[in-house]
């Protein structure tokens, strides 16, 4: 079986899913996610209060370039701080599941309904009414988000 994306040789994760999250904290990642995830994965807080979780080889990408921008400039210490100082090892249990470290649920409001986003080379977790808002507005708005994108479709 040819899992998301990997025809192309990679994995491109995709689509989106709803999962329950545990008292215990525990979220059940999508299973044709899994695959590429079996070596661990790193979560960290992200942009619009999601967290997002990445392969630990897409992560050393990550890591590497967050460690380039230049540390004398105020706006690149603080995402670094976010992104590095949030960010966690973790591993997929025998169930699929990760377990989500308490700050990280509560930076994302994560409490018992969560949306698990494939978005190409991370997965992104959000709390349910605020990925609801944020489609919202986003289709909403679509036109003319595209319009601001010289670069898309060329």
């Amino acid at each position: 079986m040819v899992e998301s994306g990997e025809k192309w040789g990679f994995q491109m994760f995709i689509g989106e899913y709803r999962h329950s999250i545990d008292e215990k904290g525990r979220l059940a990642l999508p299973a044709k996610f899994r695959g590429k995830l079996s070596d661990g994965v790193v979560i960290t807080k992200g942009l619009e209060n999601a967290l997002v979780i990445y392969t630990k080889e897409e992560w050393e990408n990550i890591a590497s370039d967050i460690a380039k921008m230049p540390y004398t400039q105020g706006n690149a210490r603080a995402f670094s701080r976010m992104m590095l100082a949030g960010a966690n090892d973790l591993k997929l249990d025998g169930q699929g599941r990760i377990n989500i470290p308490q700050n990280l649920r509560e930076f994302a409001g994560l409490k018992t309904n969560a949306v698990v986003v494939g978005v190409y080379s991370r997965i992104e977790v959000w709390d349910i009414k605020v990925w609801e808002e944020y489609q919202a507005k986003i289709e909403k708005d679509s036109g003319q988000i595209a319009e601001q994108l010289d670069q898309f479709g060329k």
